[in-house]
């Protein structure tokens, strides 16, 4: 039995999750304040990352903070029986622009990684819309 593709979709931003957590975490251990020595120490005192190494960090973090969302929308279509063009594409915004997002968050490039940024979370809206319509 093939899965949805909208469900294949959440197991593609899981991988891109998955590898945005290791490039973060890699860039982090070569950072000074957070070497390996301290990532296996107890990690009391909060340090600050800077730099690319930071800005990974910060990326992740917003992964984390739009794929509930992600997840959350695409479920509730397949459970409502409301997957079709509408889903597909959004997801498909989705994930092809949290993949655009991290290198060009890690690069610093702003303006075009906020619209990427917008047009992933369009993905996600028109998932939601999709639960609502027809």
């Amino acid at each position: 039995m093939n899965a949805a593709p909208e469900l294949q979709l959440i197991g593609a931003a899981i991988i891109v999750g998955i590898l945005q957590l290791l490039w973060a975490t890699a860039a982090a251990r070569m950072h000074p304040e957070q070497d390996l020595k301290w990532a296996a120490g107890p990690r009391d005192e909060h340090r600050v990352l800077t730099g690319v190494s930071g800005r990974l960090d910060r990326a992740y973090r917003n992964f984390q903070e739009t794929f509930p969302f992600f997840v959350a929308a695409t479920f509730a279509a397949y459970l409502v029986a409301k997957t079709g063009e509408l889903t597909l594409w959004g997801g498909l915004l989705y994930v092809g622009a949290r993949i655009l997002y991290v290198p060009l968050y890690a690069a610093g490039i702003t303006g075009l990684r906020t619209l990427v940024w917008f047009v992933s979370m369009i993905g996600v809206g028109m998932i939601v819309a999709a639960i609502f319509l027809a």
